[in-house]
């Protein structure tokens, strides 16, 4: 038995591990993309276009209602958009109804105190 030889047997060899390397960039990378998205998403929250209806409200809410006719153009333009419910349409037709003898003419008097109330009842009606 002594006489057997053994051959090909090596000592051991280290091997690089690069495991905790690798867990470290992949850790990185995973939060950089985490930032860029997350960076994109405020950024696309902020830069968020006023609808159409809160442009209208925002010009209907700035008329200062000393022009009458070209108010009431804009009061009627605007105000079509910013109606949804039934309660502001009513309103608006209302309103409309006695905007009449303030457009159409080449010279208009300025707004009575009645249509100054009806349009200050339909902009506490509407909801944007």
């Amino acid at each position: 038995m002594n006489e057997l030889k053994i051959n090909d047997i090596k000592n051991l060899v280290t091997i690089p591990d690069y495991s905790f390397y690798i867990y470290i960039c992949l850790i990185i990378f995973i939060s950089i993309i985490c930032l860029i998205t997350l960076y994109f998403i405020i950024k696309s929250f902020l830069n968020r276009k006023k609808s159409e209806e809160e442009i209208a409200f925002e010009i209907l809410e700035n008329i200062t209602l000393n022009n009458s006719k070209e108010d009431a153009y804009k009061i009627t333009k605007y105000g079509r958009i910013v109606a949804k419910d039934d309660r502001s349409k009513k309103l608006y037709y209302e309103l409309i109804e006695n905007l009449e003898k303030y457009k159409y003419k080449k010279n208009v008097q300025i707004f009575d105190n009645n249509v100054i109330n009806q349009f200050h009842r339909f902009m506490d009606s509407v909801d944007v």
